[in-house]
């Protein structure tokens, strides 16, 4: 045992130090900063603080409202912090922060990391009773929003404190403070380390029912983030542009990353696929983080469009959030070279694998492996381990995995793995390839039918812009799929086409009952099939 953790760590030392990480450092700015990780740990206080010893007139952020360096957001957020406990908050206290991506959701971020205090996620496209029934569950002291969502946040805000972090007009709602107004009011100096680390709070996306609160406690170690620089090679000092959400996993796990490597954040409150070019030609982006309907919509654009800005400084687009389908990777690698990777995981278990370029060229569609440090198996329905190329249950195991639901409750767990939720399998290489969610398989003609193989055939159908899957009731086979497609514009499709095209490819038992045309599928702010909005239509 004593030998592999040193291994590990071994590893770990090498990865950082490859990618920059540890990159050479006057001597007494090194103290301070290793005092400061040893204080600190990898936490988001611990890597503002140590970057704004080692690199402090650096551009930390750049956003819509202009740029701020390391030094800047480290004092920034010992203001907010002092502030915010000179207001009452502080260690185990629960704030929830319903913000795009920009400064104000970095700094009260940080600032909740500084004092202790637990971060809770709200998703920008949650319903105001939804909002209400997450506040009345978690009981936030402070709700940090911006000021589009105040009508939004009534109910959820009448028991919290309220601070707006972007404001168009400058002026706060009634019984709300702005987030600048305490920072330019607050002590800058460095704040005492608290006893315990506050944690982060992420809500499920609420799929396939209401969203649950993940408590996801802050690395101890670096090893998690070495395992992940191993497959995907991002470099110290980059420029990151982080257009998934920030309060998703995936957009947290960049957010983490980029404290780490001292990265420069670039960040726009809303997803514009033209703007997200022109944003990476200006700065120079060196990483691009996407859930997969973005890189669809940037496709859309067309070559024309695409040629007028230079992507060349790119060396990394990763991907997550959702199903990413062959077919896309394949076009995105052909625009802007074999620089994409698929990061395959879930709220609960952080990422389970990794899909290099190499790998979705060999096997587009395919999840990829898992990264240093992290363990996946299939299991059947019996908890037994299933046989190499068969489908099964996935369960996960890595230093991230999430400590429990907010409200109670747990994933199911296996030989210390926990699940994902979703089933699998691995094809001769060891690739995982993702068939669906384990409550979505159907049994037709007494075979296990699962949407996204369905889904995956359907797509590769000239003239079909997206399509989603769900199980309806069957007279003959006891359950079919119903199929809901979007076609491109331009292009004629039909019913028959469709049907047609899947019996020509899989079993019969396969093809759709039937298939619904729509201008869109449904989707949460993470670009996930809203499944269950769809089973509604008729």
């Amino acid at each position: 045992m004593l030998l592999d953790t040193l291994s590990t760590k071994a590893l770990t030392a090498r990865t950082l130090i490859e990618c920059g990480m540890f990159g050479p450092t006057r001597p007494d700015k090194l103290v301070r900063a290793l005092k400061a990780l040893k204080d600190w740990g990898p936490t988001t206080a611990g890597g503002y603080t140590t970057s704004s010893i080692r690199y402090p007139d650096d551009v930390s952020i750049i956003d819509e409202a202009g740029s701020l360096t390391f030094d800047e957001v480290h004092r920034r957020t010992n203001a907010l912090a002092h502030a915010w406990s000179d207001e009452g908050i502080g260690e185990g206290d629960n704030v929830a922060l319903l913000c795009r991506n920009h400064r104000g959701f970095v700094e009260a971020m940080v600032a909740c990391s500084k004092l202790g205090a637990h971060a809770l996620f709200l998703n920008t496209a949650f319903a105001g009773p939804q909002l209400a029934e997450i506040c009345a569950r978690e009981q936030p002291r402070a709700i940090v929003y911006d000021e589009e969502f105040d009508e939004l946040i009534g109910a959820a805000a009448q028991d919290s404190r309220r601070f707006i972090a972007w404001s168009d007009g400058g002026t706060p709602p009634a019984g709300a403070d702005l987030l600048e107004t305490l920072i330019e009011r607050g002590d800058p100096a460095d704040v005492v380390v608290p006893a315990t680390k506050g944690k982060i709070v992420i809500l499920t996306s609420g799929t396939t029912g209401t969203p649950k609160g993940a408590n996801r406690k802050q690395p101890e170690t670096l090893d998690p983030i070495a395992g992940l620089i191993e497959k995907i090679p991002l470099r110290a000092r980059g420029r990151t542009l982080i257009a998934a959400p920030l309060f998703h996993s995936w957009g947290l796990a960049h957010f983490i990353l980029a404290i780490g490597l001292s990265s420069t954040l670039i960040l726009r409150r809303r997803f514009d696929p033209q703007d997200t070019l022109s944003a990476i030609d200006e700065h120079g982006a060196t990483a691009l983080i996407v859930v997969p309907v973005m890189l669809q919509r940037i496709l859309e654009l067309g070559p024309k469009t695409l040629g007028r800005y230079d992507t060349g400084s790119l060396r990394v687009i990763a991907a997550s959030g959702s199903a990413l389908p062959g077919e896309l990777a394949t076009k995105v690698m052909d625009t802007f070279g074999d620089i994409l990777y698929n990061l395959y995981g879930s709220t609960e278990v952080a990422w389970a694998t990794v899909a290099t370029p190499e790998d979705l060229r060999a096997a587009p569609g395919t999840a990829g492996r898992p990264p240093r440090g992290t363990v996946v198996r299939l299991y059947d329905a019996d908890d037994e381990e299933v046989a190499p190329g068969e489908t099964g249950r996935i369960f996960v195991g890595n230093e991230l995995c999430f400590d429990g639901y907010s409200g109670g409750g747990q994933k199911a767990r296996i030989d210390g793995l926990m699940s994902s939720g979703d089933v699998g399998h691995f094809d001769e290489d060891g690739r995982l390839f993702v068939d669906g969610r384990d409550d979505e398989m159907i049994v037709s003609g007494g075979e296990n039918v699962f949407p996204r193989e369905v889904e995956d055939t359907i797509a590769r159908l000239a003239g079909i812009e997206e399509v989603a899957a769900v199980g309806v009731e069957d007279g003959d086979f006891g359950q079919r799929l119903k199929a809901f497609v979007v076609v491109r514009e331009g292009a004629t499709v039909s019913e028959q086409d469709v049907k047609a095209h899947v019996k020509e490819n899989l079993a019969r038992f396969k093809v759709p009952r039937d298939v619904v045309f729509l201008d869109a599928l449904p989707r949460n702010a993470t670009g996930k099939v809203l499944k269950r909005e769809l089973v509604k239509l008729p």
